[in-house]
C-alpha cells in the first residue's frame, strides 16, 4: 500500500518505474507510464474519500518532479510528435478514435497534473516545495535543455494538428496543459496586476486610480434590456392575475428605470452571483441600500400595496480618466474657436482662452492618465529617430519575452490554428466536411449502439468543445494582457493577425446563439467527475438521470468562457476606429444586447463596453429606443471625459481612413520587431574600417572556382572599364 511506505520507499519504487521507461518495448513504456498517472492521479484505491485522493496526487507530483520525472516524460511526448509511423496510420484510417492516441494522453495526463498541481500555491505548503515550484516555473519558462519554452513545443502540436498532418493529436489535452503552462509561466490576472503596479513605479508613473479586479468582483448585475415582445406578455400575465383588461398603455423602454425596474428574470435565476441572493424584489432595496444593511426593516403590512422606492447608485464604481491627445482636442478646438489658431501639441499656453476654459483643462489635467503603452510607444519613436545616440535598449529577460522571441516567426500560424480549433468547438458550428476533427480524443472504437451510450457520448462530445473553448479563450486572453504589459507592439502584432484571420466575426458567430441555454447546459454527469468516480460506489445511470443532470443552474465553465471571449473582442477593438466599424458592419449590436440577459456583472460590463464604443455610429433612432442599455453604460463603464459617446457629435465619428491606420500600425509593429529581433551583421549603423592596411591586409572567403577566371574577372571588371573621374568630383 503506497500510504504506509515511507518517503524512502516511495522515492525508491518511482525510481524503478522511471528505469522502465527507458524500456525499448513500447507495450512495457506505455504500463510503466500508466503506472505513473495512477500515482499522479492520487492512488485512488488505497484512499476512502475525495480529500485523500487530491492530497496525495498533490503529494506525489511534487515527489515525482522532484526524481526528474517531468524531463522523462518530455523526452517521451517529443519521440511521440516525431513518430512518423503513428502519423501515417492515422492518415490512412477513415475514422480516427481514442484508441490512436493512447500513449500520447497518458504523458500529457500526467504532464498536466504535475504542472496544476504544483502550480497552485497553499499555505501548508512546506519550504522545499515552494523551492520546488519556482524551479520548475524557471524550467517551464527558459530553454533550458533546448532551445525553446515548454510552451512553444505545445504550440508546435496545435499547428501540427491544424495542418492535418497530425490529426491524432489529443487537443483537448494539449490545449488545456498549454494554458496551464502559461498560468504558469506568465502568471494569472492577479499576478499580472501586481506587475503592472511595479512596472508604474519604475517607469515613474502614478499609481493606479483603483484595482479593476476589486471593482468588477464588487459590481453587482443589472436587469436585463427588456424587448417589446416580453414586455406584452408579461402585461398579459398580470391582466390574467388580476382577472381584468387593463387600459394601461405599453410601457416604453426608455422609461424604465435601470434601479428600481422589476425585475422578471429574478425568480428563476436565483443563483448567478453570490451576491445576488439578498436582491430580493420586495421594494426595499432604496431603503436597504442607504442603511447599508445594518438593520432588517419589518415587512409592510399586507393590506397595504408596496411603495416603490428609488435606490440611488453609491456613485460610480471607476475614477474617470483623460488621455494626453483628449486634452489636446480639447485645446485645438477652444483655441480655434477663441483666438482663430492652434499651438500644436503646447498644453500649458493658456492665454487669450476664458475662464471657464482654464478650469476645464484644470480638471482634465487631474484625470489625466499615463499608460505604460503610452510610454513604450515614446521609446519607440525616439529610439527610431536616434538609433545611434540612443544605443542598444536594454530588454530584461522576462518569461514573457522568451516565449514572444520564442513564438515570432511562427506566430500568425499559431493564431490561425487556434481560431480554426475555437471555430470548430463553437456551438453554432456546423460540421463541414473540410473542416478540422476535433473529436479525435472522444470518440470510442465502437459506436454506441443503445440510447443510453448514445445520450452519454452526446454528452461527453459537448463537454469535450465545451472544455476546447475554455482552453482556447483563456490562453489567448492571457497572452494578450501579457504582451500588452511587456511591450505595446508585441500585443499589436498578435491583435493584428488575430484580426486578419478573422476573429471578431468569429467571436460574433460564438454569441449569436441562445447565450442563456448555452450558459445554462447541463453537459456534465457530475457522478463519472474526478475524483468522485473514483472512490465512490456509481449509480445506474439511466437516460432519466442523464436528461436531469446535475443540480448546478450555471454551466461556469460556459460563463467563464463567454466573459474570455468578450474580453478578447474589447482588446482587439479598443481605441481602433476600423475594427469598432467592423462591429457595427457585422451587427454585432443585438447579438450583443442578447448577451445582456445573463445577470453577472463582469458578463455585463465587457458587453457594455463593446456597446459603449460603437453607440456613437448606431445612429440616433439606436440611442433612442435603447435608453435602458445606455442608462446601463453610464452606471456602469468608466467615463472618459470629452468622451462623446452617447451623442457622436465628436471628431472619431467622422469617416475615417480605416485602411491607413492599420497600415501605419503595421509599419510600427515590423519597425519594431527588425529593431529588437533581427541582429544582421553588416548593419548600415556598424562601424566603418577606414585603414588602408587593415582593409587590405583581411582575408576574404573567395568562390573555389575563382582562381581559374581569375584573369577575365580582372579584365573584363578592372581593366576594360574606364575610370570616370569627373564622377567622383560629383560625388564630393
Amino acid at each position: 500500500r503506497w500510504l504506509e511506505l515511507d518517503r524512502a520507499q516511495q522515492k525508491a519504487y518511482v525510481m524503478h518505474l522511471l528505469d522502465g521507461l527507458e524500456v525499448v518495448n513500447r507495450d512495457k513504456r506505455l504500463r510503466v507510464a500508466r503506472a505513473i498517472l495512477y500515482l499522479a492521479q492520487g492512488v485512488f484505491g488505497d484512499c476512502d474519500n475525495e480529500g485523500d485522493v487530491l492530497h496525495w496526487s498533490r503529494h506525489n507530483s511534487f515527489l515525482l518532479y522532484q526524481l526528474g520525472t517531468f524531463s522523462a516524460f518530455l523526452e517521451l511526448l517529443n519521440m511521440e510528435i516525431e513518430n512518423s509511423q503513428a502519423c501515417s496510420s492515422a492518415l490512412r484510417k477513415p475514422a480516427i478514435s481514442l484508441a490512436d492516441s493512447t500513449e500520447l494522453r497518458v504523458l500529457l495526463s500526467v504532464m498536466y497534473l504535475m504542472v496544476e498541481n504544483i502550480r497552485v500555491e497553499q499555505e501548508t505548503d512546506p519550504p522545499e516545495w515552494k523551492t520546488c515550484r519556482e524551479t520548475f516555473r524557471t524550467e517551464l519558462s527558459f530553454p533550458v535543455h533546448t532551445e525553446e519554452p515548454f510552451a512553444l513545443l505545445l504550440f508546435t502540436m496545435v499547428t501540427k494538428f491544424c495542418s492535418g498532418h497530425a490529426p491524432h493529436f489529443p487537443m483537448k489535452k494539449v490545449l488545456l496543459l498549454l494554458w496551464k503552462v502559461l498560468l504558469f509561466t506568465l502568471g494569472g490576472f492577479e499576478a499580472l496586476q501586481a506587475m503592472k503596479v511595479r512596472r508604474r513605479e519604475e517607469l515613474g508613473l502614478p499609481p493606479l486610480p483603483e484595482d479593476s479586479i476589486q471593482v468588477v468582483r464588487g459590481m453587482r448585475a443589472a436587469s436585463p434590456p427588456t424587448y417589446a415582445i416580453e414586455l406584452v406578455e408579461q402585461q398579459q400575465q398580470q391582466q390574467q392575475k388580476r382577472g381584468h383588461r387593463s387600459r394601461r398603455p405599453l410601457m416604453k423602454q426608455d422609461s424604465l428605470d435601470i434601479y428600481n425596474e422589476r425585475d422578471p428574470f429574478k425568480s428563476d435565476e436565483g443563483g448567478v452571483d453570490e451576491e445576488e441572493n439578498d436582491d430580493v424584489d420586495s421594494g426595499m432595496e432604496g431603503e436597504l441600500e442607504l442603511m447599508e444593511r445594518d438593520t432588517i426593516i419589518p415587512a409592510m403590512p399586507a393590506q397595504r400595496p408596496p411603495i416603490e422606492r428609488v435606490s440611488f447608485p453609491k456613485g460610480l464604481p471607476w475614477a474617470p480618466k483623460v488621455r494626453q491627445k483628449d486634452i489636446e482636442h480639447f485645446l485645438e478646438a477652444s483655441r480655434n474657436k477663441f483666438i482663430g489658431f492652434t499651438l500644436g501639441q503646447d498644453t500649458e499656453t493658456l492665454i487669450g482662452l476664458p475662464r471657464p476654459i482654464h478650469e476645464s483643462v484644470k480638471t482634465l489635467k487631474q484625470h489625466k492618465y499615463v499608460s505604460i503603452s503610452d510610454v513604450q510607444i515614446k521609446n519607440e519613436e525616439e529610439l527610431e529617430k536616434c538609433p545611434m545616440s540612443l544605443g542598444e535598449e536594454e530588454v530584461q529577460e522576462t518569461p514573457c519575452e522568451v516565449l514572444y522571441r520564442a513564438m515570432l516567426y511562427n506566430l500568425p500560424q499559431y493564431m490561425i490554428a487556434l481560431l480554426k480549433i475555437l471555430l470548430a468547438a463553437a456551438p453554432t458550428s456546423k460540421a463541414k466536411t473540410d473542416s478540422i476533427n476535433i473529436l479525435a480524443d472522444v470518440l470510442p472504437e465502437e459506436m454506441p449502439i443503445t440510447v443510453l451510450q448514445s445520450m452519454k457520448l452526446g454528452m461527453d462530445v459537448n463537454r469535450h468543445k465545451e472544455i476546447i473553448v475554455k482552453s482556447i479563450s483563456a490562453l489567448l486572453l492571457l497572452l494578450l494582457k501579457h504582451f500588452k504589459l511587456n511591450h505595446i507592439y508585441q500585443f499589436e502584432y498578435v491583435s493584428q493577425h488575430l484580426v486578419f484571420a478573422n476573429c471578431i466575426p468569429l467571436i460574433l458567430k460564438f454569441f449569436n446563439q441562445n447565450i442563456m441555454s448555452y450558459i445554462t447546459a447541463k453537459n456534465s454527469i457530475s457522478v463519472l467527475d474526478y475524483p468522485h468516480c473514483t472512490v465512490c460506489d456509481l449509480p445506474e445511470l439511466t437516460a432519466e438521470s442523464l436528461e436531469a443532470g446535475d443540480n448546478n443552474q450555471f454551466c461556469w465553465r460556459n460563463l467563464f468562457s463567454c466573459i474570455n471571449l468578450l474580453r478578447i473582442l474589447n482588446k482587439l477593438t479598443k481605441w481602433k476606429h476600423s475594427r469598432t466599424m467592423m462591429l457595427v458592419v457585422f451587427k454585432s449590436a443585438p447579438i450583443l444586447k442578447r448577451a445582456l440577459k445573463v445577470k453577472q456583472a463582469m458578463m455585463q460590463l465587457y458587453v457594455l463596453k463593446l456597446l459603449k464604443i460603437q453607440t456613437k455610429y448606431l445612429g440616433r433612432q439606436w440611442r433612442k429606443s435603447n435608453m435602458k442599455t445606455m442608462s446601463a453604460i453610464y452606471q456602469k463603464v468608466r467615463h472618459r471625459m470629452n468622451d462623446d459617446w452617447a451623442y457622436g457629435n465628436d471628431i472619431d465619428a467622422r469617416p475615417w481612413d480605416f485602411q491607413a491606420e492599420e497600415c501605419t500600425l503595421r509599419a510600427n509593429i515590423e519597425a519594431f520587431n527588425s529593431r529588437r529581433y533581427d541582429k544582421p551583421q553588416d548593419s548600415e549603423f556598424a562601424p566603418v574600417d577606414n585603414c588602408l592596411q587593415s582593409v587590405l591586409g583581411q582575408r576574404l572567403e573567395l568562390p573555389e572556382d575563382f582562381h581559374y577566371s581569375y584573369e577575365l574577372w580582372l579584365e573584363r571588371e578592372v581593366f576594360s572599364q574606364p575610370i570616370r573621374w569627373e564622377e567622383l568630383l560629383h560625388c564630393q
